[in-house]
């Protein structure tokens, strides 16, 4: 398999992400390019894209510059510290979550991006 990478911008904020070997991965690569308004809880911008998948190794906590995927919601979640679901150094999705992807990079930057900004994700 090739090589994933995508690009995420918001706002002022832009970022490469390098995408893994799941299914996950796969549904959204095929669903891009898309552009949504994103909203934030605690250190995570996510927004509803049109993918629908199932649980797949779903995690109930992720590393700083996660990207995963939150079947109920069918969102797109970027990880960039703790959520108000946190307990400690930890960051805790609402609930699980498919992890399918990272950032490559300091993911803290999204700290600038405030709720209702466009993000673009789209093949790099």
């Amino acid at each position: 398999m090739t090589e994933r990478r995508i690009r995420i911008t918001a706002g002022s904020v832009s970022a490469e992400a390098l995408l893994d070997g799941s299914a996950t991965a796969g549904a959204v690569w095929d669903a891009l390019p898309l552009a949504v308004a994103g909203d934030t809880w605690g250190d995570e911008i996510y927004f509803a894209i049109p993918v629908k998948i199932e649980a797949e190794s779903p995690r109930v906590t992720v590393e700083l510059g996660d990207l995963g995927y939150w079947p109920p919601g069918s969102a797109l979640c970027i990880f960039f510290g703790p959520t108000p679901a946190s307990r400690g150094d930890e960051i805790r999705p609402a609930s699980p979550v498919n992890v399918f992807g990272r950032i490559i990079g300091d993911a803290s930057a999204f700290r600038k991006v405030r709720a209702g900004t466009v993000v673009r994700v789209e093949h790099a």
